[in-house]
């Protein structure tokens, strides 16, 4: 039987932030984007903020109704960085298998290990006292005989704290939780559930799976798989190489998108930012995905099965358009997004009279002034519309989330 844990740096970007705010250690804080440039999410917050109703992931204006004395500061992704790498540090110590899940979670598998570090629970304790005293932040920490019960106990129990799930117990601990605390389980996916009379982890592994296939589609049988404790996934080695199966960026907006024309020139952005990271990576995509969120903060999203493989700017564009035309309703837009999927080697692209060459060669090109002189040094004509759009830079202000399934 493996011995997998999971571990969850506590409020991690507030957590650091407080190791160089010391005097706002003990006020509810936040850490935001720029509310002036409406990227003012927040995207972490302390126990203090929590107990206020603070969520992680609302728009600022929202938090300070309920908590109007919340501490804001930005955010400063090399400092998150730099306590990141040094906690993956830690965990190396004690096995190769460390797998990343962002910059504050990561996967550990102890199996055959114990004989020199002792049980998953020991070992657990010694990492929370480590990085507490070492990082000077608290680790939260899940263990358990697979990936996905790990994580779910790591969030069990906060702050600072060991959850141990057994094999031989899990249904007692984990099938009377909410459907929610599964992986994967969104509000979308809740709600739907929920039309099923299906509210608990047990209900849900309970449920036949032929029915949860037909309603959820593959999704349905990984989570009725994982309820059920069927997860054999591996916990990745150190320096192993992940494979790439998608590319997206996304962006909240300065300010509400009203009409098509803002939307195309946001758009244009993504599109310009995948199409640059697409060809880097030497990857054509077969398949591009549109996300938007509206002023309500409802999220929906639209994908398109393109003719062909691509890595090309125009072609995401005008796929991202028709995405949008199709997608659009009548209210505004707070934020888009554009993922590139089904990924191929470039070498895969078939030529024809048609392709775009000199397309392919002006983009190259380009690609090399950004990459000496910055994002800045040439922009489409298209962007000098709107200044305040224009503005975005996916370089400085975007993240890319790491998904379970890679």
């Amino acid at each position: 039987m493996r011995t997998i844990l999971h571990c969850d740096l506590n409020h991690f970007y507030a957590a650091v932030e407080c190791l160089y705010h010391p005097e706002v250690r003990d006020k509810p804080l936040a850490v935001c984007g720029d509310p002036g440039l409406r990227q003012g999410i927040v995207l972490a917050k302390n126990d203090l903020a929590k107990e206020r109703g603070v969520q992680t992931g609302e728009a600022i204006w929202q938090a300070r109704q309920k908590c109007p004395e919340l501490v804001c500061i930005p955010p400063h992704y090399s400092r998150y960085l730099h306590y990141s790498r040094h906690a993956h540090r830690i965990y190396s110590e004690y096995t190769d298998r460390v797998e990343p899940f962002g910059l504050d979670e990561c996967w550990l598998d102890l199996t055959g290990c114990e004989h020199l570090w002792g049980s998953g629970e020991a070992v657990a304790a010694a990492l929370r006292q480590r990085i507490r005293e070492e990082l000077g932040v608290t680790v939260s920490v899940g263990v358990s005989f697979c990936k996905i019960f790990a994580k779910l106990g790591s969030d069990l129990k906060k702050l600072d704290a060991t959850t141990v799930i057994p094999k031989e117990e899990f249904r007692a601990i984990v099938w009377p939780l909410p459907v929610a605390d599964l992986l994967y389980v969104g509000r979308a996916t809740q709600q739907k559930l929920a039309r099923y009379n299906i509210y608990t982890i047990g209900q849900l592994a309970q449920t036949d799976l032929w029915f949860l296939a037909s309603r959820l589609g593959k999704m349905g049988t990984v989570l009725w798989g994982w309820a059920n404790g069927y997860d054999g996934a591996p916990v990745q080695a150190m320096g192993e190489g992940r494979a790439i199966r998608s590319i997206g960026n996304s962006a909240t907006v300065p300010r509400d998108l009203h009409t098509d024309r803002e939307a195309a020139i946001v758009l244009r952005i993504l599109a310009e930012s995948v199409g640059q990271r697409l060809r880097q990576q030497g990857l054509l995509c077969t398949t591009v995905q549109l996300s938007l969120r509206d002023a309500d903060l409802l999220s929906y999203s639209h994908r398109s099965k393109l003719p062909g493989p691509t890595c090309h700017t125009g072609e995401l564009w005008n796929v991202a358009l028709a995405l949008y035309r199709e997608a659009k309703r009548d209210r505004p837009l707070r934020s888009l997004g554009l993922r590139a999927c089904g990924l191929l080697p470039a070498v895969s692209r078939q030529m024809s009279l048609f392709d775009q060459q000199n397309e392919g060669a002006l983009e190259e090109t380009v690609d090399a002034l950004r990459r000496r002189f910055g994002n800045g040094v040439i922009r489409r004509g298209l962007l000098l519309e709107d200044a305040q759009l224009a503005s975005l830079d996916p370089q400085e202000h975007w993240i890319h989330p790491v998904s379970y399934f890679g």
